[in-house]
């Protein structure tokens, strides 16, 4: 008789836990998930999926705005927030149903409720005790809000995805990829937005180009961005909210939304109590297996705070399964993973910064800034910025940075050739597509003169 009633229960059924659990169900494991919630996580049900395809769908007004200058009539668009937003749903339920399926395909238990460990082998799912060989945490990770005076007149972005109405006026506390986005697409949809933020500028840790780029583009679309400044307070008034803002500035909104970070979601799990280590943030300290300090208990995804992006949870959920159930020794490498920001206009970028990799040695930077060709008809204000940076010594591209349409898709095609390790040279020696913009990664020669030092 089996010692434990099951090889591996994972708590939490986001894009991590559901990875690690299928494929270790799939390689003859028996295996048990735990949610408290909907399956599938963060991103298909209040992150990734359902933000971008509000994104698409406050495009829309650039596109409809866009074709007179090429010789359509759209006539006056309307607008339905609630029919976006129940579309939305209907797509979330799809696919909260593959993956429900998925799990059921490989033989992966559901176990519906809040799961907290009540020993190192045993965890408690509402009410009902199960065992486990190993335990793997994927609980992901949940909004942080400020203590200010009526924050609980605010939203993140959780509760935005879900309004019932859309709102005239939005302020929008913080500066990070959360805030950016939503920022366009509120803005977009015609709402007034304000950003609030107490750094000197937006998306704190990208590259310095990335962050005057979209600041300057955002603000030409009318988005208001608040520099240095922090929300006060907030009250309840007869037309909305009123902010105070540092600096005693009001602003009336009819919409505060924090977007101020997040925080790992390990509270109320009894890791301190098995010996699993939590650190300040209360993020799970793991190694490069994904293992904690309990050696049966592993975690992978945004609750150990090492890279907060769905690709990431779900490498690290694939490699513990491959190594614990499927005898391999994989480790994951956090080096070129290319990320992306779907703000208006978006963002991609792979590789180091200007800043990280000048703090390594000598780099040569390539910089375009270019108004794409689109607009030399719809005479849209709208500047591309691509960025190469090369180590001087070795001519390897160390980073690629774009701000403009269709950034993600491009610089996805660049990460395969920063991972393999490409010279400056080689990307050189690589004939464009004409005409795009992605060319021009491929065409850049002129050096940016070195800053002084």
């Amino acid at each position: 008789m089996p010692r434990f009633d099951y090889d591996l229960v994972t708590i939490g059924a986001g894009s991590g836990g559901v990875r690690a659990s299928r494929l270790a169900g799939g390689y003859g494991a028996r295996v048990a998930i735990a949610e408290q919630g909907r399956v599938g996580g963060t991103c298909v049900l209040r992150g990734c999926v359902p933000k971008k395809l509000l994104v698409y769908g406050a495009h829309f007004a650039d596109d409809f705005a866009d074709a007179r200058a090429y010789g359509w009539d759209p006539g006056a668009p309307g607008f339905d927030w609630p029919a976006l937003i129940a579309a939305k749903n209907r797509e979330l339920t799809r696919l909260e149903g593959v993956y429900e399926r998925v799990l059921r395909d490989n033989k992966v238990d559901i176990l519906v409720g809040t799961a907290r460990l009540a020993d190192p082998h045993t965890v408690e799912v509402a009410g009902r005790t199960v065992t486990a060989e190993r335990i793997l945490i994927a609980t992901g990770g949940a909004p942080s809000v400020p203590r200010v005076p009526g924050v609980h007149f605010a939203v993140t972005s959780n509760e935005a995805l879900e309004l019932p109405a859309l709102p005239r006026r939005v302020v929008i506390a913080g500066g990070g990829y959360i805030a950016v986005e939503f920022a366009g697409i509120f803005n977009a949809l015609g709402a007034e937005v304000t950003v609030v933020i107490r750094a000197p500028n937006i998306l704190r840790g990208f590259d310095d180009d990335i962050r005057e780029t979209l600041a300057a583009e955002m603000e030409k679309r009318g988005v208001g961005i608040r520099r240095g400044t922090l929300i006060q307070s907030i009250e309840q008034v007869a037309n909305g909210r009123s902010v105070v803002l540092s600096g005693d500035e009001e602003i009336e909104t009819d919409l505060v939304m924090f977007a101020t970070g997040r925080l790992p979601n390990t509270r109320g799990l009894g890791l301190d109590a098995v010996g699993v280590a939590l650190d300040d943030k209360g993020a799970v300290v793991v190694d490069e297996w994904s293992r904690t300090a309990v050696p049966h208990i592993y975690a992978v995804g945004d609750c150990t705070d090492r890279m907060n992006l769905t690709p990431v949870a779900i490498a690290e959920g694939r490699a513990f399964a491959e190594n614990e159930f499927n005898g391999k020794s994989i480790r994951m490498t956090y080096e070129n993973i290319p990320s992306a920001v779907f703000s208006q206009p978006p963002v991609g970028t792979v590789g180091l910064t200007e800043e990280r990799a000048r703090a390594r040695g000598a780099v040569d930077v390539y910089l375009s800034r270019f108004k794409p060709m689109k607009h030399t008809l719809t005479g849209r204000d709208e500047r591309v910025m691509m960025k190469l940076v090369v180590d001087a010594a070795s001519d390897r591209v160390l980073g690629c940075h774009m701000v403009g349409v269709d950034a993600p898709e491009i610089i996805q095609g660049m990460a395969v050739a920063l991972t393999c390790g490409a010279t400056k040279a080689q990307v050189d020696a690589t004939l464009g597509i004409h005409p795009t913009a992605a060319e021009e990664f491929v065409t850049m020669r002129e050096k940016r003169p070195a800053p002084r030092a």
